[in-house]
């Protein structure tokens, strides 16, 4: 669907890089090339410490101008934003991975790399505090049901999250198990891919998406870590409607600024002991008689996911909100 000049049409962004992003506009036909339109200066000079203003899922207003591009007249109101902390920028700054989401996922694998609680952690803090529903997904099923220690280690971990109210999801995009249930979770909804290289997000991609073929890489032999093969966030039309967003990979996903007194707060199976604290505000890792702390000596809070609160908590404190 082309846009003719001063035309003013609707979209959403599906790519967008430095000044130049890639929107569909609406009503547009599958199949249909997005238009190329630019970010004027002015949306640069607001006071957001964002590092992109404009992000996949992003919903505009474009005007055509002569050459068949656009300019991006107007940047609708979000829902909400998945955000992280911007790597190697100035601190509180922040990179939006993807805008007016209605489910993230986080990418794990069984295997190669290995399960990553701590960044599942701060992956799920990052939606709670975005309020954007969020859940898992355990690739790589094939790896784990080849070894008994590796398969009770993805049960326990799959056991630990749906109990505090995660829905986990565990697929083999080698066999197939599980990708039914994958495009029906994807189905009708935006939602956004996120995890570290190498597990699999490109291949649960292609699944989902017919005809897509986006390059896979093979984990390193030595590092038994992944290398990246998605480079900008970038956004696909699902054929049983709906859209999803693939993410960069990412090594560590960086909290942005949370009060130390509210992290709590955005851990669900602290919140019925929060209020029984004897100290208002509390930060529960210090202070006597805390009612989180109590729960956790009574088996009612996972060490792994209170230690993943203190991880969280000290690079808080020290203002290095991603390591």
């Amino acid at each position: 669907m082309p846009i003719a000049p001063n035309q003013t049409l609707d979209g959403r962004v599906v790519a967008s890089t430095g000044h130049w992003s890639s929107v569909v506009l609406e009503g547009a036909a599958p199949g249909d090339e997005p238009i190329r339109a630019r970010l004027p200066g002015r949306f640069r000079l607001d006071e957001r410490v964002e590092t992109n203003p404009l992000a996949v899922g992003d919903r505009v207003t474009l005007r055509g101008v002569e050459d068949g591009t656009a300019i991006v007249e107007t940047m609708h109101l979000r829902t909400n934003a998945l955000r992280r902390r911007a790597a190697g920028r100035r601190v509180g700054a922040e990179a939006v991975l993807a805008a007016n989401v209605d489910r993230a996922w986080v990418v794990q694998s069984a295997d190669l790399p290995r399960l990553n609680p701590g960044l599942v952690d701060r992956f799920l803090v990052t939606c709670e505090r975005e309020e954007i529903p969020a859940g898992i997904v355990v690739n790589k099923m094939d790896l784990a049901n080849a070894d008994d220690a590796l398969r009770g280690e993805v049960e326990a971990f799959a056991a630990l999250y749906t109990g505090i109210g995660y829905p986990v999801l565990t697929v083999s995009t080698h066999t197939g198990d599980g990708l039914d249930a994958w495009r029906d979770a994807l189905a009708g909804r935006l939602s956004v891919l996120a995890g570290a290289s190498g597990v699999g997000k490109s291949s649960l991609l292609n699944a989902a998406v017919p005809g897509l073929s986006l390059r896979t890489q093979a984990v390193s032999g030595r590092t038994r870590k992944g290398t990246h093969t998605t480079t900008n966030a970038a956004l696909y039309n699902l054929p049983t409607g709906g859209f999803v967003v693939d993410t960069p990979g990412v090594r560590e996903f960086g909290v942005v600024d949370i009060p130390l007194d509210d992290l709590g707060f955005y851990f669900r199976e602290f919140q019925p002991f929060i209020g029984d604290c004897r100290f208002q505000p509390c930060t529960h890792d210090h202070e006597p008689d805390c009612a989180v702390m109590a729960a956790l000596d009574d088996g009612l809070i996972s060490e792994q996911r209170y230690d993943s609160y203190l991880s969280i908590l000290d690079s808080l404190r020290l203002g290095d909100r991603g390591r």
